[in-house]
């Protein structure tokens, strides 16, 4: 049987990784130490969820949408495409969206270096007229490489709330810099966190046994 290639495109959770500004950074404590005599390491950890690779939930951005732990699990798991992009005035271009007719997720790489200890304010957004779109396409999820769906500074948050309306799923925080374009499997559970408004995701594309 041939051995699947996998790609992990989640981002390593750490004190290191970028928190969007006033949210609460990673930390964790060391409960148990065995160099200290416990019979075991036990550590606790501290975080937003919405710190590295993470899932966005309906109830993020709509008082009345589910929790994470109410999403179907399904459009997080199937065949994924990845398109790369190169951002036209802070967005992903609406032409981007051509040719996905038939495509279940998506996910856009828009550049081509990714460093998750940084946060760049200027970063690229899907936009409320791609959310639109995407949504007109049916498609079951959307994820960038990028903190948010919408831009840093966006007071209506209607690219997520677009989405979210429209029944897609939203990953955020990906690192796609090494992935080609292309077909694969994603796989990219969220955390189940009772009444949680996103989750942490290990998120993984595999190459496809019968390409598409």
């Amino acid at each position: 049987m041939k051995q699947l290639r996998i790609w992990d495109i989640s981002e390593a959770l750490g004190p290191e990784t970028a928190t969007w500004p006033g949210d609460s950074p990673f930390t964790r404590d060391w409960v148990m130490r065995i160099d200290a005599g416990s019979s075991c390491n036990v550590s606790t950890i501290h975080s937003s969820v919405h710190n590295g690779t993470h899932g966005d939930a309906p109830l993020h951005f709509l008082d009345d949408g589910k929790a994470i732990d109410e999403v179907a699990l399904d459009a997080y798991l199937g065949t994924c495409r990845v398109v790369h992009v190169e951002p036209q005035h802070g967005f992903v271009p609406v032409d981007a969206l051509a040719g996905l007719d038939g495509v279940e997720r998506v996910l856009f790489r828009t550049k081509s270096n990714h460093d998750s200890t940084c946060f760049d304010r200027g970063f690229c957004a899907l936009g409320e007229e791609a959310a639109r779109i995407a949504v007109d396409l049916g498609l079951r999820l959307v994820g960038l490489d990028t903190p948010s769906i919408d831009h840093f500074d966006s007071k209506t948050m209607s690219a997520h709330k677009v989405l979210l309306r429209g029944g897609v799923a939203i990953l955020e925080n990906l690192d796609l810099s090494g992935v080609p374009e292309g077909d694969y499997e994603l796989i990219a559970l969220p955390l189940k966190i009772r009444g949680g408004d996103a989750a942490p995701i290990r998120a993984i594309l595999r190459e496809l046994e019968t390409p598409i």
